[in-house]
């Protein structure tokens, strides 16, 4: 079995109006903002996406409308965070008829499950659906831990193809599951906002999916890289460094995210939802200094929120 993702694959924030409903046609525009930064596919409902705080209704909507715009130009993943495994289920049955392309799911985390029955809960998930499946390991969030190997057992359940890395530090974790699994069949991405996506490249991932809000810029550091450019793309990744570290704050990532991409002009309002956190002046003063250094190009003129 291939695997079916590659590339650069970023996670989809979730526009919201200054009122808080979902802003389509924002989304819209931030897809269309990714299809022309030439990634190879978008994923929504992850944890960038702030696909904690969307009801069932708003998934679909976001799904189809995603689906749309992209109309079969890149992969569309789908986050699968449900908190046992009849949830998880019921999450992919709705995407997979929403047209959904792949699945992420984290493990259920609530009650934290045992590492010996992950197997369990990706193999009945698997059985549920006919998408691939993508292991999200994200224990900074979940709080459940994955070692390698168990990794690797995982990677032999029928439909489960990938993996999302995301247990700091990564280059090393990416480099012993791509051991355990052979690599060619099984893709590894890294995530982390990309904070290490050239290292994770050195160790063998094939992906990565950062936020959604530098796709271009980032772009342009892969296709250096994929070229044999090594020190050129270097050079262009370290230009972006602040901004993905500013991006990764607890509690503040969203927020941000969505502060650079009204700063863009790809959407009108910075809104998030409860419990993620709102910036404060000072922090909005020294992203403002990030952006002015790098100079990113103004995609569409918003009014500001």
């Amino acid at each position: 079995m291939l695997a079916t993702v590659s590339g650069l694959m970023p996670i989809l924030a979730t526009p919201f109006t200054r009122t808080g409903e979902l802003d389509r046609w924002g989304l819209r525009r931030v897809v269309e903002f990714e299809l022309s930064a030439g990634v190879s596919g978008v994923a929504v409902f992850g944890f960038a996406s702030e696909g904690f705080t969307l009801t069932s209704a708003e998934r679909q909507i976001i799904l189809a409308d995603v689906r749309d715009v992209a109309a079969g130009a890149v992969s569309i993943v789908a986050g699968i965070s449900g908190t046992s495994t009849v949830t998880a289920i019921e999450q992919a049955l709705q995407a997979e008829e929403g047209g959904a392309d792949v699945l992420m799911a984290i493990p259920p985390f609530m009650v934290k499950p045992p590492a010996g029955t992950l197997s369990e809960f990706y193999g009945e998930l698997a059985s549920a659906t006919r998408l691939p499946i993508m292991v999200q390991d994200a224990p900074g969030m979940t709080g459940v831990a994955m070692a390698p190997a168990v990794i690797a057992e995982l990677s032999r359940i029928e439909h489960v193809d990938s993996v999302k890395i995301e247990a700091p530090p990564t280059p090393p974790k990416i480099e012993a599951v791509v051991d355990l699994t052979g690599g060619s069949n099984f893709a590894v991405f890294g995530g982390q906002n990309a904070q290490f996506v050239l290292e994770e490249y050195e160790r063998g991932s094939v992906g990565t999916m950062p936020a959604c809000e530098f796709s271009d810029e980032l772009a342009t550091v892969l296709s250096l890289w994929n070229a044999g450019r090594g020190d050129d793309a270097r050079f262009a990744f370290r230009r972006l460094l602040p901004l993905i570290v500013f991006g990764l704050q607890p509690g503040l990532a969203w927020a941000v995210h969505k502060e650079v991409l009204v700063a863009r002009g790809l959407i009108e309002s910075a809104r998030v939802r409860y419990p993620s956190g709102r910036i404060d002046a000072g922090t909005r003063r020294a992203l403002a200094t990030i952006l002015d250094e790098l100079s990113l190009p103004v995609l569409r003129r918003t009014v500001q929120a």
